[in-house]
């Protein structure tokens, strides 16, 4: 049969998750496995129709797509992003729906359950019969075990296709409501106390309720703050996926255009930073994913560490849990503190007027104040992954990386705590007498509350 690889990755024939798809070509002659060159080439194709259209037939003449992408920024790259968004631009569904799909993703398994999630989702928009994803960490390829499971899973997608299966869609379709807002006046402007504010949005003419939702929040405040789009943002390029940013964190666009200067002079520098963007497919813009991706020149480290950040987002969130899971992801992992969402997919506009107002109050006190909420497990995790990997086999590629992490007392492994073990070594010896566990369990639960309680004491 013949399948068509939409690939993912800006590197090309030469990224990690091609030689994934080599070896499926191997382990599988019989098969016709067509790469499709999709993000290094997105330039081109947004440029020229007649290429888009040469992709989109084959993928019409295939049997089943195989989606195969690298991670970036818990997502996929930003040029197969904007490829998403031309299927729709271009009315090139057809070619797509009632074929079988599967997913093949590599990366070290930071987020990678959010960038399943929406392609998954974003098969079952294009009436796929999506079968199945696999996510291999980078070098999954050198292990007997995953390769056999690499093996077993192309299998099933192959046998699926024979058999003509109709998997369930477990994503029901997005849907916008028909609402024009129309903001009101202000009537109590909030005093920033010299804070600097940023708001980076990326609208475009014809996106009226985000346009006029920053205008309204801009003018919650006493004073003017600087808004700046996106698209006014001198960006050459997306990223390369080259790593040369993480010896010393030069990223290879730098003085060929102005995003890094922008992000380190306007970004960096504010003490409030609200992004706003419109929902398109189950994600904001291409636009804004370049944004992302291209701060990557940071590397692993949070650049905008006890910033307040929020969100002021057109469109269905509250039906795309999985877009709300990556930005607060992505500020928990920034070490910044989230201020709030506010969206245009519900109540009338002078509701909508009131959530934009509170926003700019409650940014400001938690500025002024401070305020920073705990970590929850989506920061905690990703920052243990992170810094396992950085501590070892990513040490040498992020050396950068691992010079920060080593200053900030990143790298704060448990074994590294000789009291701890000391206390964890008498305990495990003491608890193989039955006696001493008794009274371990009669004295537990008071045990546990007795180091809080000189904080309630008066």
């Amino acid at each position: 049969m013949k399948i068509a690889v939409l690939n993912g990755s800006p590197k090309g024939a030469t990224s990690v998750t091609m030689q994934y798809v080599r070896y499926l070509q191997k382990e599988f002659p019989q098969h016709e496995l067509n790469i499709l060159d999709v993000s290094s080439r997105v330039g081109k194709i947004e440029k020229d129709e007649g290429v888009f259209q040469e992709i989109t037939a084959e993928v019409q003449s295939s049997d089943g797509v195989l989606w195969a992408f690298p991670l970036y920024y818990m997502l996929v790259h930003s040029g197969y992003k904007r490829f998403i968004e031309l299927i729709r631009e271009r009315d090139a569904t057809d070619a797509f729906r009632d074929k079988h799909a599967a997913l093949l993703a590599t990366s070290i398994h930071f987020f990678d359950h959010t960038a399943i999630n929406y392609m998954h989702g974003i098969c079952d928009d294009l009436d796929m019969r999506y079968v199945g994803s696999f996510s291999a960490d980078m070098y999954d390829l050198l292990k007997d075990e995953e390769r056999s499971a690499l093996h077993l899973f192309a299998t099933e997608f192959f046998d699926s296709i024979e058999r003509g299966t109709r998997p369930q869609k477990t994503y029901a379709p997005v849907a916008r409501r028909e609402f024009d807002y129309t903001p009101g006046r202000v009537e109590e402007k909030v005093d920033p106390g010299g804070k600097k504010i940023l708001v980076v949005t990326d609208s475009e003419d014809g996106q009226t309720n985000l346009i006029r939702m920053v205008e309204r929040f801009r003018s919650s405040f006493v004073g003017d703050i600087e808004v700046v789009n996106l698209c006014d943002v001198d960006i050459k390029g997306p990223c390369l996926g080259c790593i040369q940013c993480g010896y010393d964190n030069h990223c290879v666009y730098e003085g060929k255009d102005g995003y890094i200067d922008f992000y380190n002079t306007k970004v960096k520098t504010a003490d409030i930073v609200v992004w706003a963007g419109t929902i398109r497919d189950r994600y904001l813009s291409s636009r804004w994913k370049l944004f992302l991706d291209r701060s990557f020149f940071n590397g692993h480290v949070p650049s905008l560490t006890g910033k307040q950040m929020g969100f002021i987002i057109s469109g269905p969130l509250s039906q795309i849990q999985n877009l709300r899971q990556m930005l607060e992801g992505y500020v928990e992992l920034q070490h910044a503190n989230l201020g709030g969402f506010v969206t245009d997919e519900f109540g009338d506009s002078v509701e909508i007027d009131d959530s934009l107002q509170d926003l700019a109050r409650r940014l400001t006190r938690f500025a002024d104040t401070g305020y920073a909420r705990p970590h929850t497990f989506l920061a905690v995790g990703g920052a243990m992954l992170f810094r396992d990997a950085i501590w070892g086999r990513l040490r040498f590629p992020f050396r950068a990386d691992f010079v920060a992490y080593r200053r900030s007392g990143a790298f704060d492994f448990p074994q590294k705590n000789l009291k701890s073990r000391v206390q964890n070594g008498l305990m495990l010896l003491l608890s193989r007498s039955p006696q001493f566990r008794k009274e371990v369990n009669r004295r537990m639960k008071d045990e546990m509350v007795k180091p809080l309680r000189k904080f309630l004491e008066d």
